[in-house]
């Protein structure tokens, strides 16, 4: 079963509280939560106090994806704020496997990101550490970008890299996932498809959420 991620980067910022209430009605999976410091990536969004707000709104799981420099400064904060997944970037820890295991003391699910001209060996030697890949399929930074194609590619060579695992960390696609395309990612062994504009850009989230688990799930 694919899991549906509605990303909040993409929801009425004045009324966060109240979108999440609503995808949760609508039949959402998880709540996804980008942070973003304008120095890793070029936009600014919400930092630990928010989450720690928003935690109050929903029991669905919290999946926090740190695009920030010096992640470490901040594990624990983001923890203590609610998260469930913390996702780090590959490209932003100076000491990944350190930083893993920070994340892991702090009693929640570790995750690694990889930007889209970032290749898969840079996570080969810590997949067996992880509980969740997440593979951009945009350039981070912003919300309503077109998927790049290629990235199905990619995707799969890591459903294929994780297959071969004992102990398999969930796969997870965020970047222009929408109706057109779901299918296609889901295809390539994605467990977790992250979707912003593409829910919160509609008029009827009900629909909308169901209309792309049904696709992604193939039913």
């Amino acid at each position: 079963m694919k899991l549906l991620a509605p990303s909040i980067l993409s929801a009425d910022g004045a009324r966060l509280g109240a979108e999440i209430a609503a995808v949760e009605k609508a039949g959402a999976d998880w709540i996804h939560l980008d942070v973003m410091d304008g120095h890793f990536v070029p936009n600014i969004t919400m930092g630990p106090a928010l989450i720690a707000a928003l935690r109050k709104t929903t029991g669905l799981p919290f999946d926090v994806h740190l695009m920030i420099s010096n992640p470490d400064r901040y594990i624990d904060s983001f923890a203590a704020a609610g998260a469930d997944y913390i996702t780090v970037h590959v490209e932003a820890a100076d000491h990944l496997h350190r930083t893993l295991e920070m994340i892991r003391k702090t009693g929640k699910k570790a995750g690694v990101s990889l930007n889209p001209a970032t290749p898969l060996v840079a996570v080969e030697e810590i997949l067996s550490d992880i509980d969740l890949l997440l593979i951009m399929s945009v350039n981070p930074g912003f919300g309503g970008q077109q998927f790049i194609a290629g990235s199905l590619s990619k995707i799969k060579r890591a459903s294929e890299m994780i297959a071969r695992m004992p102990q398999k960390p969930l796969l997870e696609v965020d970047g222009g996932v929408q109706l057109q395309n779901i299918a296609s990612i889901a295809k390539t062994g994605a467990d977790v498809l992250v979707a912003g504009a593409a829910v919160f850009g509609t008029g009827d989230y009900a629909k909308t959420i169901a209309s792309l688990k049904a696709a992604a799930n193939g039913t």
